[in-house]
């Protein structure tokens, strides 16, 4: 009966290692392959800007979307709702965040490009969701994302979204 038990015991650990060790792996994949609109990260704009060859006749739209997890007590939202960029070129837009309770809450974004085959090709080299965010109680900021659409992007692809969720970080 002991032998049966401990087995049990071993299995059911085993197995809640493995599912969580499954969120790292599984975004570490999505980063790589660009799977589920996951990007490649934050890489230098000099890194980039290096390997565009820029075509000034083709332009792309690249429209903005923000939400909040409904237990994060913020507004959030794009300072312009689309953009027009021209692929291989450095882009920067804003994205406004107001604390809307009456204590300090601090956030993190995740973000994701659709479509799934654009996200290959959208490269951040600043973002606020590259760290956690804090606001102060009834704080307003203006949050920058630096951007560039490399100009590989086959042509196809005329409109990517870029879309962002803020969720509160448990203390």
């Amino acid at each position: 009966m002991n032998k049966t038990v401990l087995k049990a015991v071993l299995a059911s650990v085993l197995m809640f290692g493995f599912a969580f060790a499954l969120i790292p792996l599984y975004n570490t994949f999505c980063e790589i392959t660009g799977l589920n609109g996951k990007t490649s990260g934050q890489v230098t704009a000099d890194e980039i800007l290096k390997k565009q060859i820029v075509n000034e006749n083709r332009l792309v739209t690249v429209q903005f979307d923000a939400s909040v997890n409904s237990k994060l007590n913020w507004e959030f939202r794009p300072t312009e709702l689309n953009m027009q960029v021209t692929p291989g070129k450095l882009y920067k837009t804003e994205f406004y965040a107001k604390n809307l309770s009456d204590k300090d809450i601090t956030g993190r974004a995740t973000y994701s490009v659709t479509p799934g085959k654009a996200s290959l090709y959208f490269n951040k080299t600043e973002c606020f969701c590259f760290t956690e965010q804090t606001l102060k109680a009834h704080e307003e900021v203006l949050m920058p994302v630096t951007f560039i659409v490399d100009s590989k992007l086959t042509e196809d692809v005329n409109i990517m979204t870029l879309s962002y969720t803020f969720y509160k970080l448990e203390s």
